[in-house]
C-alpha cells in the first residue's frame, strides 16, 4: 500500500471516529439530567412531593444494610408482617393493626439506588445510638408517665399528645413518613424557602439569606430555622426548640441539620441529622427520598375533626371514671 493511500485512510478513519464520538457526546448531552433553577439561580426545589415507605426508621436486628431484589418484591407486594399500628387514643389500647400496603402505594427506601433496611444510615449498624446516663435517669424519674398519649387514659387534655391535640408534630417528626397525610409543597422566593407538609398543615417558613441570631432565650415550636445553599444543596439548621414537641425524646438542646438535594425530575433526597449530647451518646442520621407528583397529588385540608371529637369522648370517659370511683367510697 502506498504512503498516500495510507494517509487517505488514517484520514478517513480519524474523521470517522470524530464523528460517532460527536454523536455519542450528543447522545449523552440529551441524556443527562441538569438541576433545574429558579430566576435566582437557585436549584428549583419547588413542586408537590410525597414520602410513602415501607422501610422502618432502624435496622432489624441481624438484617444487612441493604435488601435483595427478593426481599424488597416481598415488602412491596404485601408479602411479609411489615404492618403499623394503629393506636386508640386514650382507650388503653394499641391491638389494631393494619398492613401498609393495602393503604398506600409504599416503597422501600433507597439511598444511592441501593434499597435500604433502615432510614438511619449513621451509624453504620442502622440504629439509633444509646441514650445518655443522664436522659436515662430522667426517664426514670418520669416513673410511669406516658406523656405520649398512646396507650393511657388521659384525665385532661394537657395528658394528650401534641398530634392528638393537632398542635404540631414538630421536627423532624412532621417530614417523616407516616401511614397517610404524606404531602409536602415547598414554594421557593428571593432569601425564603416554604415547606408545608400536609399533616396538621404545618408550615416552616427557611430563610436562606444572612439574618441575626436569635437570642438563647427565645425558642419556639418547631425551633429557630435556617438555610443556606452548598452548591445544589439546601442545607437548613435548627436550633433554639422549647423542648415541648421532642423527637424520639429529644431536648431543647436539639441541633438538627437538614439536607435537600434534587437528585432527578421526580426525586428529592432528604436527609437530617440528629445531634442533642444531653440524650444520645452520638450524633445520628437518616436518610430517605420525596417523589415528586404534581400531577395526581395535591394537599388536601387537615381539619383535624378526629382529634376534636375524640378529646371529647377521652375527657367525658374520664369524667365518668371519676364519678364511678367517688360513688364508690
Amino acid at each position: 500500500m502506498s504512503r498516500k493511500r495510507l494517509r487517505v485512510g488514517l484520514i478517513l478513519t480519524l474523521c470517522l471516529a470524530s464523528a460517532l464520538a460527536g454523536l455519542v457526546s450528543s447522545a449523552a448531552a440529551q441524556t443527562t439530567w441538569v438541576v433545574p433553577r429558579t430566576p435566582e439561580g437557585r436549584p428549583d426545589l419547588q413542586g408537590n412531593w410525597t414520602n410513602e415507605t415501607l422501610t422502618p426508621l432502624q435496622r432489624p436486628r441481624g438484617q444487612g444494610p441493604t435488601l435483595t431484589p427478593e426481599q424488597v418484591n416481598r415488602i412491596e407486594q404485601g408479602q411479609t408482617g411489615w404492618t403499623a399500628v394503629v393506636c386508640f387514643y386514650g382507650a388503653g389500647t394499641c391491638n389494631d393493626r393494619i398492613t401498609l400496603i393495602e393503604a398506600v402505594d409504599f416503597h422501600v427506601a433507597t439511598v444511592n439506588g441501593e434499597p435500604r433496611s433502615s432510614l438511619v444510615t449513621n451509624p453504620p449498624d442502622g440504629r439509633v445510638p444509646p441514650m445518655t446516663d443522664e436522659a436515662l435517669a430522667a426517664i426514670e424519674a418520669r416513673g410511669r408517665v406516658n406523656t405520649s398519649g398512646v396507650g393511657m387514659l388521659a384525665e385532661g387534655p394537657e395528658q394528650l399528645s401534641l398530634f392528638v391535640r393537632c398542635i404540631t408534630r414538630g421536627v423532624p417528626g412532621m417530614m417523616m413518613p407516616s401511614i397517610y397525610n404524606n404531602g409536602l409543597q415547598i414554594v421557593q422566593g428571593p432569601g425564603n424557602v416554604a415547606i408545608q407538609k400536609e399533616m396538621i398543615h404545618e408550615t416552616r417558613v427557611i430563610p436562606t439569606e444572612s439574618r441575626p441570631a436569635l437570642g438563647d432565650t427565645l425558642t419556639s415550636w418547631l425551633g429557630d430555622t435556617r438555610g443556606r445553599w452548598e452548591g445544589d444543596t439546601l442545607v437548613v439548621e435548627t436550633r433554639n426548640f422549647n423542648g415541648r414537641s421532642p423527637y424520639r425524646g429529644s431536648s431543647e438542646n436539639l441541633v438538627l441539620t437538614e439536607r435537600f438535594t434534587r437528585v432527578g425530575e421526580t426525586v428529592l433526597e432528604y436527609q437530617f441529622t440528629m445531634n442533642d449530647p444531653t440524650i444520645w451518646t452520638s450524633p445520628w442520621t437518616g436518610m430517605f427520598r420525596f417523589d415528586k407528583d404534581d400531577e395526581q397529588y395535591e394537599l388536601v385540608e387537615y381539619a383535624c375533626h378526629e382529634g376534636n371529637y375524640g378529646m371529647t369522648n377521652i375527657l367525658s370517659g374520664a369524667r365518668a371514671n371519676e364519678r364511678a370511683a367517688e360513688s364508690s367510697r
